[in-house]
């Protein structure tokens, strides 16, 4: 059974990054003036790196937008002259752009399948290497007015449930869980990247939807998350490389470095990843 909604309008939210995530990119922004053995590993040091300027495109996972965006930042401050842009989206839409000659210089996927993609197109300019990890969690409306306690409840009759498309990695990573809890779900939609899944739920045009806990953090209190122990069995390592045909490859490098650094890892975790 379908029940109507009331739809309102879409907001855009600005990028950011919640509690511990904020304070390490303020952590960021001092090491920029500092010559110190942090400063290095982000490959800041002007002794071990090469003066960097131009635009970095970076295309990356829909579920890295806040962290990956306070980083650009960042490296913008360390870098002066430098520029990073983004294109956030569905990890295989990105790999399927990059396949097809979409220029960019780095790819930070949300599931080693999607970047296999790539790899094996000879795209990569080397070994991606796993920078992060991500866990599922349910996401519902504030105050989770359906009372949804467990995977199984999104089964429940009635039940407006949106999922990531199976294509996708939280998609994939979400029919993974099910079958661990070995359970059936027809949701309403499936969305082609896990933000527009999470849109749907802070709009209540759904009464759920199975997200990333980083998303669910990224939201505040425009949600409530739901953990749940299947989520455990559906865990996605997220890798990063450098691409073969990167326009900037000193900068993309750099921006790599940071993203694995000490700095990068703050900041991530901060958001509600996992470490390797």
């Amino acid at each position: 059974m379908t029940r109507s909604v009331r739809r309102t309008h879409r907001i855009r939210r600005t990028a950011r990054v919640a509690g511990a995530g904020a304070a390490a990119l303020l952590a960021l922004s001092a090491c920029s003036s500092s010559s110190g053995s942090d400063a290095d590993s982000a490959g800041t040091s002007s002794s071990s790196v090469p003066k960097l300027s131009g635009q970095v495109t970076v295309f990356a996972a829909a579920s890295l937008k806040e962290s990956f965006t306070a980083l650009g930042e960042a490296f913008e401050k360390q870098h002066p002259g430098t520029e990073v842009t983004f294109n956030f989206a569905g990890s295989d839409t990105l790999a399927a752009s990059i396949t097809g000659g979409a220029p960019a210089d780095v790819f930070a996927s949300a599931s080693p399948k999607t970047m296999a993609t790539v790899t094996d197109a000879g795209a990569a300019a080397g070994t991606p290497a796993t920078f992060v990890r991500n866990q599922l969690e349910i996401a519902t409306p504030p105050g989770n007015p359906d009372h949804v306690s467990s995977l199984k409840d999104l089964t429940a009759s009635g039940l407006e449930v949106v999922l990531c498309d199976k294509t996708v990695p939280c998609g994939a990573a979400a029919q993974k869980a099910l079958d661990a809890g070995g359970l059936e779900l027809t949701p309403v939609s499936y969305e082609q990247d896990v933000k527009a899944a999470l849109t749907k739920v802070e709009l209540k045009e759904a009464d759920a939807a199975v997200v990333y806990r980083t998303d669910v953090k990224a939201a505040g209190d425009k949600v409530t998350g739901v953990d749940f122990p299947e989520s455990a069995k559906a865990v996605n390592d997220y890798p990063i490389t450098v691409l073969k045909d990167a326009p900037n490859t000193d900068a993309a490098q750099a921006f790599v470095e940071l993203v694995k650094s000490a700095e990068g890892q703050r900041v991530l975790t901060g958001a509600g990843f996992r470490t390797p």
